[in-house]
Parts: C-alpha cells; structure tokens; sequence
C-alpha cells in the first residue's frame, strides 16, 4: 500500500481509497479527494510537512497526517 506521503513531488497519482474515520475522513472527500481523483504532488515542505496538491484545478495544502490515510496508486 502506498499513501500520498510518499509520492514524489512532481508526480501525478490517482487515488484508490480513503482510510480514516468519521470527520477526518469526511474532510478529506470535501476537499475533493474522493476514489478515482488524479492528484498532482506540487511541493513537498523541507522536512516533508505539508504536501501541496493540485486536486480538481485547484491547489490543496494537507499536512503530512492527513496525506497518511489516501491509498495512492
């Protein structure tokens, strides 16, 4: 299993499956990363938090914890 953490900056995944439960789950789909998305990984921070994404034609900033539970392919 491979997560949004550890995609490298530049590259463009898709998203498999949302893990997590309850709001945290919840404010990852309304963000718009929901199964089936293409991601772009934008930057990485230094010390690898936070992730900048561009989701849907806008970019997203998640933190590193949150980018833990979407299952990338």
């Amino acid at each position: 299993m491979k997560t949004l953490k550890e995609a490298v900056c530049g590259s463009t995944v898709k998203v498999v499956k949302l893990h997590g439960e309850g709001a945290v789950r919840r404010r990852i789909m309304d963000m718009g990363i929901v199964k089936g998305t293409e991601v772009l990984v934008r930057k990485v921070a230094p010390l690898g938090d936070p992730v900048e994404v561009c989701v849907r034609g806008y970019e997203l900033t998640i933190r590193k914890s949150d980018a833990e539970l979407i299952e990338i392919a």
